[in-house]
């Protein structure tokens, strides 16, 4: 196939699809729904064009379903860019791409329900689960970050078993406080900052995913994955003070 072809291809496709984004950006979409192999497509695709160091692209980001890049539209020819786009994006399976490399595991401890989840009783409901059946499913195996995105160091992780498909609140509880963990939609938010939300707080942990002094200030990346450690209410309470801003987590390099 022909590069114009192919580029005539990607650019009225349904997905994967490339939009241009006013005069310096263009959009990749994967997708149009929360999905495991569209969001492998956006890591596994966001990671090869960071590896290329193309100079014409100035920044990236990912999203659960598509990835941004951002051009400098004085050096750049958008045109010959778009084509050197659609080749990449023809190049493979991006939906069949396995993870990228460098990825961390991180261990969080959290408590979930009482005053440290205080929603966490009607999420459960929701779920159609137990107290108990609920710990053990959110925390039995690690969920990924999907996307880091609405604040700074706010991760979007999953995705949860089905039954965790609850939908959002009708309102907003008018304010969680930092490093609260809520979850919606088969996802699991661990909040930076003490923050308003339409999702339903169940657990909290005592770490902090974003920490604006930091040589890197988000702690978690799009990629990595989460892996909740169940603890009780006191201890919570002793990491908050001895250990305030890890909240007792670990990371190892995932291979």
């Amino acid at each position: 196939m022909s590069g114009k072809n192919l580029e005539s291809q990607v650019l009225n496709a349904q997905f994967p699809r490339l939009v241009r984004i006013g005069l310096s950006g263009l959009l990749v979409v994967f997708g149009d729904r929360l999905d495991d192999a569209i969001n492998r497509a956006v890591l596994a695709f966001r990671a090869e064009i960071e590896a290329a160091h193309w100079p014409e692209i100035i920044e990236t980001a990912a999203s659960l379903a598509s990835v941004y890049l951002r051009f400098d539209p004085v050096t750049a020819d958008p045109d010959v860019l778009v084509e050197r786009i659609v080749a990449r994006i023809g190049a493979r399976d991006w939906y069949s791409a396995a993870l990228p490399h460098h990825r961390k595991l991180w261990r969080i401890p959290a408590a979930f329900g009482g005053d440290a989840g205080p929603q966490f009783d009607e999420a459960v409901r929701l779920a159609g689960r137990t107290a108990e059946e609920a710990v053990e499913e959110l925390t039995a195996r690690p969920v990924r970050v999907l996307t880091i995105g609405f604040a700074p160091g706010l991760p979007y992780m999953g995705t949860l078993p089905e039954n965790w498909d609850i939908p959002r609140q009708g309102g907003l509880t008018p304010l969680v406080p930092a490093c609260a963990i809520v979850a919606a939609i088969r996802q699991l938010i661990i909040f930076p900052t003490a923050t308003p939300t339409g999702w339903r707080h169940i657990g909290q942990t005592a770490f902090r995913g974003f920490r604006p002094d930091a040589d890197e200030p988000f702690m978690l990346r799009a990629g990595d994955e989460v892996q909740f450690v169940p603890i009780e209410a006191d201890e919570l309470r002793r990491l908050s003070t001895d250990d305030p801003e890890h909240g007792g987590a670990t990371t190892s390099v995932l291979p």
